[in-house]
């Protein structure tokens, strides 16, 4: 399959984002092909290490990997710390490049130290997972959480180079996968009707991961982050159409303490609530409602949210970092494929959608 190519440009100018089959057959030349020259070291994490380190030999450089823990808990600043002094120990100046290779929180910590280690070093983005093939990787955003909130610490930092390849999906366990593609849909509801009905009629081979199903897909989501990203970096106003479904996520990530939830589950459970306000405003159809609890069921089950406190859940969003001037923005479907972004959700309204989602 031919590679597909797009460029994000930002204000410091603009890098690659390449999509395709067997990309990482051949990170070396590829980073040279760039002008990507310097000595790398790459960060993972062990999952990942074991299943695809042969994909990497060519660009360690003599140096083992940075290896840090998986998951979401891992995503902390004492993480971090460990990659400053992974680098120290190996002299890395200033021209050298930080590989991040593995899924949304290798991407996030990796991506954050480059920002910061000498006040910046040279990144190359490598996502192994659906999720931060579609969306993490692209548009510059790394940082860490803090136990009060998710992203409260972190930088704009664009790559150098993204290279998204669905071979590297092929491994990826079932519910990681429906992860990501939870994101996917979110891309399907703020800006496209047809990609949100792509996903519908090939969720078969999408499960499959096929490459030649998942390719487009993956092309299409990067390439919407990548207009509204082009076009509000900061996240000033187009971008925080990006964080429907986020809102309530980020709350239930924090308050299970990012332990019961992946990302892409805890923005699925976001994605209904907030579908759920909307419907309940009479500004979302019945049957695109109905659309998209319908292709959320055909994915599977999500973690239960038993136990969770409506009352954590909204203090929870009100630190959240999207909160301007002590008022909180929120995304609501209009029609599949378009959203509004509004500052006038009431505690009553969000308590109501937060028991469509089973938290009281």
């Amino acid at each position: 399959m031919a590679v597909i190519r797009l460029d994000v440009t930002h204000a410091g100018g603009s890098y690659p984002v390449l999509i395709g089959a067997a990309l990482t057959r051949q990170v070396g030349p590829m980073l040279a092909e760039h002008r990507l020259v310097g000595t790398t070291t790459v960060v993972s994490c062990p999952p990942v290490w074991r299943q695809h380190s042969a994909r990497m030999q060519d660009v360690l450089g003599g140096h083992p990997p940075l290896l840090i823990p998986d998951g979401e808990k891992a995503k902390q600043l004492t993480t971090v710390a460990r990659l400053y002094d992974g680098l120290f120990e190996r002299r890395i100046d200033r021209s050298a490049i930080v590989i991040g290779f593995g899924g949304g929180v290798v991407g996030d910590a990796a991506g954050f130290a480059a920002a910061t280690y000498l006040r910046g070093l040279r990144l190359v983005q490598i996502p192994t997972t659906l999720l931060s093939q579609v969306d993490s990787a692209i548009g510059g955003k790394v940082g860490v959480n803090l136990p009060a909130g998710k992203n409260m610490v972190g930088a704009f930092h664009a790559p150098s180079l993204v290279l998204c390849d669905p071979e590297l999906l092929a491994t990826l366990p079932r519910r990681e996968f429906r992860a990501g593609l939870y994101e996917a849909v979110k891309y399907g509801v703020i800006s496209s009707r047809p990609l949100f009905d792509y996903i519908s009629a090939h969720l078969s081979a999408i499960f499959n991961k096929d490459p030649e199903v998942l390719t487009p897909l993956i092309a299409d989501c990067c390439r919407m982050k990548a207009v509204v990203v082009m076009a509000d970096e900061r996240e000033q106003g187009l971008r925080r159409t990006l964080n429907f479904g986020h809102t309530v996520g980020h709350a239930l990530e924090a308050i299970s303490r990012y332990r019961r939830f992946l990302h892409g589950e805890a923005v699925g459970y976001g994605m209904l609530a907030a579908a759920a306000l909307s419907a309940r405003r009479g500004i979302f159809p019945a049957e695109d409602m109905d659309a998209l609890t319908t292709i959320m069921g055909r994915m599977g089950p999500l973690p239960s949210t038993a136990g969770l406190k409506a009352s954590d859940a909204l203090d929870a969003m009100q630190s959240d970092k999207k909160v301007s001037k002590g008022t909180l923005h929120f995304v609501l479907p209009i029609r599949l494929g378009v959203t509004s972004v509004v500052s006038d959700v009431t505690p009553k309204e969000l308590r109501a959608a937060l028991r469509i989602i089973g938290i009281r």
